[in-house]
């Protein structure tokens, strides 16, 4: 049997596990060539649902552009069960998840649960929902969903035009 796949469009942000999100920023700047990164320390996160249950998701994440994408290195700082802890312990790194804005994040979720993905996490960052999908039986990682708006997608704008013409200087910014 084949199973279509939800069409999400291209993805808009790959994002890593790592260890220490300002240690990861700095390997990618130097390795890659990513950057400018910009660190938000223990993201207040709200409502998170973690496979059903009410859970904390306290990390801290470096964001960065690199060539057309945008990167995240996600630093879990928890021990207890997460969507990062499903496929990372805290010393390991390696591909997460690959993000997409979508018109109706109810309808997006609903469509992959509906061809047999499970749902994750869902939570909040400041106005920004975020759905993560469990693909790693079939793709090896999570999908994230959320829709756009004016705080996201100003943000997604400042990461990009930062790296616009950027000359390797102030690779990585708390501010």
């Amino acid at each position: 049997m084949t199973r279509q796949m939800f069409k999400l469009g291209p993805p808009i942000q790959i994002a890593y596990a790592v260890p220490d999100a300002f240690e990861a920023a700095e390997i990618w700047v130097k390795d890659f060539g990513a950057g400018p990164f910009f660190i938000s320390e223990h993201i207040p996160v709200t409502d998170v649902i973690y496979r059903g249950s009410p859970s904390l998701f306290d990390h801290t994440s470096a964001y960065g552009q690199w060539g057309d994408i945008m990167v995240e290195l996600v630093q879990d700082h928890g021990t207890a069960p997460s969507v990062v802890r499903d496929l990372y312990n805290l010393d390991e790194s390696g591909l997460h998840h690959l993000a997409f804005f979508v018109e109706d994040i109810n309808f997006a979720t609903r469509s992959l649960i509906d061809l047999g993905f499970e749902l994750g996490m869902t939570a909040k960052a400041g106005p920004t929902t975020f759905n993560m999908i469990d693909a790693t039986n079939t793709l090896g990682h999570f999908i994230e969903l959320y829709e756009p708006n004016e705080a996201l997608v100003g943000f997604y704008t400042r990461v990009k035009e930062a790296s616009i013409n950027w000359d390797g200087g102030d690779p990585i910014r708390t501010r």
